[in-house]
């Protein structure tokens, strides 16, 4: 049985390159938001957006940030983060840069996100203990390839981690 894990990614920014991922089919992924959805969450403010965040990670085991040049940062990607790992989730990060758009375009790769949390009383930064995986290819379906082939593997040994943790 497939694993359900939770995307987070920067909407705007990368969200055509999150519908490549989600369709690999390995894992199973929370349903994606319409743009009328977000929209109408985002009308009840913060509250309604960490109440429908909270809701989309329940029986959720991992959680996987989709790293774009603008990920890193953003308040919701933060809240996120902190959530999974408080949550006991598995926890990873992929670089999607070199995955094209709805263009054909790709982007410059972004700062990793787990750069920003530290744990055990500041001593020791997040990013030691969560990976992140960049393909080591530029070619867009070349990145595909590589990420299908090992996406359920990552996410099995996320959530070793943060059980060892």
């Amino acid at each position: 049985m497939a694993r359900r894990v939770f995307y987070s990614f920067h909407f705007n920014a990368d969200a055509w390159r999150t519908g490549q991922v989600r369709n690999i089919g390995t894992v199973e992924a929370n349903k994606p938001v319409t743009d009328n959805e977000w929209e109408t969450i985002k009308k009840g403010g913060d509250a309604a957006i960490r109440q429908w965040i909270d809701g989309q990670f329940y029986g959720k085991s991992c959680a996987i940030v989709l790293i774009g040049a603008a990920t890193a940062g953003r308040k919701w990607i933060k809240y996120e983060i902190e959530k999974a790992w408080n949550d006991g989730k598995g926890l990873l990060g992929i670089y999607v840069h070199n995955l094209k758009d709805h263009a054909g375009n790709k982007t410059t790769k972004g700062r990793n996100p787990f750069e920003d949390f530290t744990l055990n009383n500041g001593k020791t930064k997040l990013s030691s203990v969560v990976e992140t995986y960049d393909p080591p290819y530029t070619a867009s379906t070349s990145v595909y390839a590589y990420i299908a082939v090992n996406l359920a593997a990552w996410v099995e040994a996320a959530i070793a981690i943060r059980d060892n943790h």
